[in-house]
Order: structure tokens, then sequence, then C-alpha cells
């Protein structure tokens, strides 16, 4: 049978034409092989931590397989829900419900029939999981609110030492606390950290993926990919998955990759990202109740306030998701003519705490960075890319 290019990329699914194996540059051993070690530890709770896009959840779903493997979100635990509740619906079980039961009086052979409800124990469940050989993966686990981080880590203390198995998958300087500073759980967790995917492995999926629709692509060309798809295996499927578009629709040659479609390529893998709204809010800033903000000229001849040079700024070339204070210092300075005045670094730094506090009081969606300890962590590969590429036609988001 014939391969598609949407069978072969797959930047929303499980990649089975391009799944790529990596080893931790710390042990040297694959990321398939550590999970699976982990997995088999009775009483031991698994922590995969890695940055988003990175493909934490393809490796369970490689590793556990899909017959094995019980999903939840940390969105999932918003309101009240009982986390025994959604550990039992995500594995197919009714939680509670009502049954009919029939009865009959034996001297004058009477029947009544009443109902009588039912909620299944956190024994039960625990049972049906190892019973079933489950392994129940919380992924996103930062979404979930703090006290609820809490409340799951102790839930799972018990649960864990009784064959229940669990994987927690968390972003990096985040949410993963609630987890590794318990001490109940001390001495009873398996530590994965996935470190980002380097140029030379994202190639990978694209020189395995081209080869398999029979199109060329050459090295230079796939790693130029690489470096834009910013350490995501996601978003490189998704570039890839773009260029087969603009190559079905017969622009250039069918079976070439050339550097000339990468940008119209970029630019639409932009279009179903849902981004907008956040730049939007970064370059408004927090309200200024009436007051105007302090206006600089740019070497594009246009006026930017602090908050729009700080955005401008983290979509500069080189593409980075982990930029120091000075590095942002020094672009922002960059982007301003000579003899304009320049922002103060107390003002930039102040700038971006309460952008980080505008963004942390929106949706999910919202929390793209963190500013944390004079670094600003991009945590969305896709928001970043988005930040270059995307826009209205041929204008970008500036």
């Amino acid at each position: 049978m014939e391969l598609k290019a949407e069978d072969v990329f797959r930047p929303g699914a499980f990649p089975e034409y391009t799944y790529i194996s990596r080893k931790s540059a710390v042990s040297n051993l694959p990321y398939e092989f550590r999970l699976n070690q982990a997995i088999k530890v009775s009483g031991f709770l698994t922590s995969l931590v890695g940055p988003s896009k990175m493909g934490k959840t393809i490796l369970c779903e490689k590793v556990i397989g899909f017959d094995r493997i019980v999903e939840i979100s940390g969105s999932d635990f918003n309101g009240d829900i009982d986390f025994w509740k959604l550990a039992a619906t995500k594995a197919g079980l009714s939680y509670e419900g009502q049954f009919s039961s029939e009865h009959t009086i034996i001297d004058t052979q009477d029947k009544y029939g009443k109902k009588e409800r039912y909620s299944l124990t956190k024994d039960k469940i625990i049972d049906y999981y190892t019973k079933e050989n489950l392994v129940l993966v919380i992924d996103d686990f930062h979404y979930a609110p703090q006290e609820k981080r809490i409340l799951v880590a102790q839930q799972l203390k018990d649960a864990i030492r009784r064959g229940f198995k669990a994987i927690v998958v968390s972003l990096p300087h985040r949410a993963d606390e609630a987890i590794r500073q318990n001490a109940d759980l001390s001495g009873r967790l398996s530590l994965i950290n996935m470190e980002p995917w380097q140029v030379e492995d994202l190639k990978e999926i694209a020189k395995v993926g081209f080869a398999k629709l029979n199109i060329k692509i050459e090295d230079k060309v796939a790693q130029m990919i690489a470096v834009e798809s910013l350490s995501s295996p996601q978003l490189m499927q998704y570039i890839c998955l773009n260029i087969c578009t603009i190559l079905e629709m017969g622009a250039l040659e069918k079976d070439v990759v050339n550097v000339e479609l990468l940008e119209t390529a970029y630019r639409y893998t932009t279009a179903n990202f849902e981004y907008g709204d956040v730049v939007t809010l970064m370059k408004k800033g927090p309200s200024t109740r009436g007051k105007n903000r302090n206006q600089f000229v740019a070497k594009d001849g246009k006026s930017y306030d602090l908050y729009e040079l700080i955005v401008k700024s983290i979509a500069e070339n080189p593409p980075m998701m982990k930029l120091d204070f000075e590095t942002i210092r020094e672009r922002i300075n960059e982007l301003i003519v000579d003899t304009c005045k320049k922002p103060t670094q107390q003002g930039m730094k102040e700038s971006l705490t309460k952008l980080q506090e505008l963004l942390n009081e929106r949706e999910d969606i919202f929390k793209v960075l963190d500013w944390k300890e004079g670094i600003l962590y991009i945590l969305d590969p896709l928001f970043l890319f988005y930040l270059r590429w995307g826009g209205d036609g041929d204008k970008n988001v500036f």
C-alpha cells in the first residue's frame, strides 16, 4: 500500500513510520529502556519531566502500549473531581450508579424489587489496575491546581505500595515539586529527565519520513528545518507534513524538498495555531490606567513600548527556548536605534514580572512563559514558532 504524507508525518498522533529513538546524554541509555525499567519497579512512582512538545506522551505510548495505558490530563482535575473516580472512568469502569434487585417472600411467593446505589472503592480500582496490568499516565500535571497536585501525590503514595503503576508527566521548573518534594514519596521515585531533542535527532524524522514517500531532501535542508523546529519533534512533524502539502499542490518539483519552499511551509504551519490572542495580550501588557508608556524607536522605523520590545526580542534569531536576562537586554538594545534612549534594566525586569503575572491570570494556552530567577523559559515551542512565523498573509505578528 502506498503511504500518504499524513500516514508518515503525524504531529498529533503516534508516528508509526517516523518514530525516532533517543538516548539520554547523562546515562547513554535509550529513553525507552529507562521508562520500561522504571515502571517494572514495584512500589515506585515514575516522574517523567521534560519540555513541552518533546514527545513525553509518545514515549509512554511506545513503551506501555495502547492496550495498557490509561491517560489523564492535569486539566481534568479542575473543580471537585475525585481522583479515584477519574481513574476509574478513564479505565472504562463505572465508578457509581444503581442496580435493580428482585426479592421473593417465600411464604407468599410475593416478589418485590428495589433499586440500590453503588460506588466503587479505591481498593477495587487499584485491584482492577493491577489485575489488568494497566499504567496510569497523568499528563500535563502542571495544569492541575496546586492543591490538587498535593492531593494526587498523597493518593498515589499508598496506591503504589500495593502494585498500582503510575507515571506523572510534567514540565521542568514547574509542577513536579508536589511529587519530588513529598517526604512520603522519598526513596520511592523513579526520576527521568527527558532532555530537549538535538538537531541531529530531529533531522532523522525528515530523512526517514521523506525517504518513505520517495521525496529527496538534502542534509542541509533537513538541518534548517530541524533548527527551526525548536527541539520539538511534534513541530518537526508539522513542518514536514506541510512541506508535503505544498509539493502536492504542484508549485514545485513533487519529489524534491527545496530551500525556497521552507518559509512558505513555516507560515502554512502556523495557520492552525491559536496563539494570536496570546501575542496580542503580551504586546498590550497590563492596564496603564490612562498613562502613556514610553516609546522607543526601533531600527525598522517603528515605535514600540517596552512590552512590545520584549515580545519582539523573544522572536529574534537565533531561536532560543531559554533566555537569560542579559540576552534579553542585549536583544532589546539591538532592536533600538543608537540615538534612542534605552530602557533601564530595572524597567525590563519589572515588565517581565508583570508580563508573567498577566499570563498566569489567563487560561492554560496563555501560560507560554516562565520568568524565574533571571531566566525566561519559553514553555511552548509552538508558541515561539508562531511568534516567528505567524501572522496575516505575508505580514508577521509585528
